[in-house]
């Protein structure tokens, strides 16, 4: 059977809608929808990631059950130390010693995982990454 991931909804507080609108606006991804409580973001290949408010209020813990992070796979190494220029202009922090090279998630030694972890303003964890040759 042939398929990709279609999308993913991630309930936020409706306050921070703009932060994933700018967000992912610098990630290169449309907006398919954009209300006061909602947010539907889309990426090239059709996948959507929708921001709306949650149906109860709750502390997200992403080391709970539940989605660990979201990642975003970019293109080129210098694609991740973009993004942390990005992040650093907006006051956030990089977490986890990152950005930094995993060389325990390659399986070649030409190749790197370079990675830049953050979370959102509702504590929802978020990864830029880039997988491939090294560069």
């Amino acid at each position: 059977m042939k398929n990709k991931l279609g999308h993913v909804q991630v309930n936020i507080d409706p306050k921070n809608i703009v932060f994933y609108k700018e967000l992912f606006s610098f990630l290169d991804w449309s907006v398919l929808y954009s209300d006061e409580t909602t947010l539907g973001v889309g990426d090239k290949n059709g996948t959507s990631v929708w921001f709306t408010s949650p149906l109860k209020e709750m502390k997200n813990d992403y080391d709970g059950i539940g989605m660990n992070h979201l990642a975003i796979s970019v293109e080129e190494q210098g694609n991740v130390d973009h993004a942390v220029s990005y992040l650093k202009g907006k006051g956030i922090a990089c977490l986890f010693e990152t950005p930094r090279h995993r060389p325990e998630f390659c399986g070649n030694a030409n190749e790197t995982y370079y990675q830049v972890m953050f979370e959102s303003p509702d504590r929802i964890l978020f990864e830029v990454v880039y997988t491939g040759l090294k560069q």
